[in-house]
């Protein structure tokens, strides 16, 4: 026998819903992984390289070309000035980023707030390091933060603060008044935070992602983590980043090189070269607001009450008018008798706050969604 680490901890929820959408033949809009190929440029940039000979151990910290283009990027979008050889570190996949940040800093006992709903890496990887996670829950049905609780925290001498921005699930975002905000609460004091910034260029209606990035003083406090993943329609390749001061890089990084080292050169490379095609990630606010748009029309003569989305591929609605039950159940039930998938939202708060919510994924093809509609319009 073992002594478990995580004994509270089994089958994810978007494991279980996947396998019954599968064992039940839905559609499934749960798991938020996109059904779109990856740009036929790309992999052609991925074979080249391949063939090129390139396949062997990439530098820990990622290759130097892809952390240049990075550093490009994020100066070109958010204003921020970012040393490409000791500020900027090349992971596998955004998870991975997750893990060697909040383990770089958290030590046994440490407090570390966590907004809720959270993404659910947050909370296992904050209490394998021994953290105490704090979690403060969003203001529903419009899911702000709130500062005053989240300060109060703070002042109890919290280690960390993990955000995430455009928001998964619930698709909400940080404003400007957020990030001036957040500043007042950390100045003076030793707290760190790690910004989850995945769903970066997927926000709508003409917002601006306010990245962590565009503000120094925030900045320089701050693990920023990226994926092309979501990006490029490549989830399954795992390719995150993160960028962070060098002080914080450092730790960061004495982490990551025992956790995977390096992540796959040919993709790392493919991927510095396709950064340069900028059009590719700047359409994708465009594309994806038609996506959720298109979602969202599909529904309009259903009783779901879609709430506000502004960013990610993640739609929520609100099932209140046709049941009061529990969200697990009735997701559950939406999948076995009427075939379609969705994740409930209460697998994202640690007390598994019910307020009849699904989230749905709109990142398919409009066949999908379209079929996915015409059944919920009958519901």
């Amino acid at each position: 026998m073992i002594r478990s680490k995580l004994p509270q901890v089994g089958v994810t929820i978007f494991t279980h819903m996947t396998q019954l959408a599968n064992q039940h033949g839905a559609h499934n809009l749960s798991q938020g992984f996109p059904e779109f190929d990856v740009p036929s440029g790309l992999m052609d940039l991925v074979e080249k390289h391949m063939r090129a000979g390139n396949n062997q151990y990439a530098p820990m910290q990622g290759v130097p070309t892809l952390r240049e283009q990075i550093a490009l990027k994020v100066s070109e979008l958010y204003g921020a000035s970012v040393d490409p050889e000791t500020e900027v570190t090349v992971t596998s996949g955004a998870t991975e980023a997750l893990y060697a940040a909040i383990s770089a800093v958290v030590h046994p006992g440490d407090a570390v707030i966590v907004i809720e709903p959270a993404y659910d890496a947050y909370i296992p990887i904050v209490q394998l390091n021994g953290g105490q996670p704090i979690c403060h829950e969003m203001k529903f049905p419009d899911y702000r933060i709130d500062w005053d609780a989240v300060a109060d925290a703070v002042s109890h001498k919290a280690r960390l603060i993990i955000l995430n921005s455009p928001h998964n699930p619930t698709g909400t975002i940080l404003t400007a008044e957020d990030l001036a905000t957040l500043r007042e609460v950390v100045r003076n004091t030793d707290t760190i935070i790690v910004s989850d910034e995945v769903y970066e260029h997927i926000i709508f209606d003409d917002h601006p992602h306010q990245s962590l990035l565009r503000d120094p003083e925030l900045a320089a406090r701050s693990f920023v983590i990226s994926s092309f993943g979501k990006t490029y329609h490549a989830t399954g390749w795992k390719i995150g980043y993160c960028i962070a001061p060098a002080y914080l890089t450092q730790e960061l990084r004495r982490i990551h090189q025992f956790l995977t080292f390096s992540s796959p050169t040919p993709m790392q490379l493919a991927f510095a070269d396709f950064l340069k095609q900028k059009e590719v990630y700047r359409e994708l606010q465009v594309f994806y607001q038609d996506k959720r748009d298109t979602f969202l029309a599909l529904i309009e003569n259903t009783r779901f009450k879609p709430l506000p989305c502004r960013g990610t591929y993640f739609q929520l609605l609100d099932y209140s008018a046709l049941s009061d039950t529990p969200d697990t159940q009735f997701a559950e039930h939406l999948t076995v008798e009427h075939g379609v998938a969705a994740i409930p939202i209460s697998a994202f708060y640690q007390s598994e706050t019910d307020n009849k919510v699904l989230r749905f994924c709109f990142a398919k093809k409009d066949n999908t969604l379209k079929k996915a509609a015409e059944i919920l319009c009958k519901i």
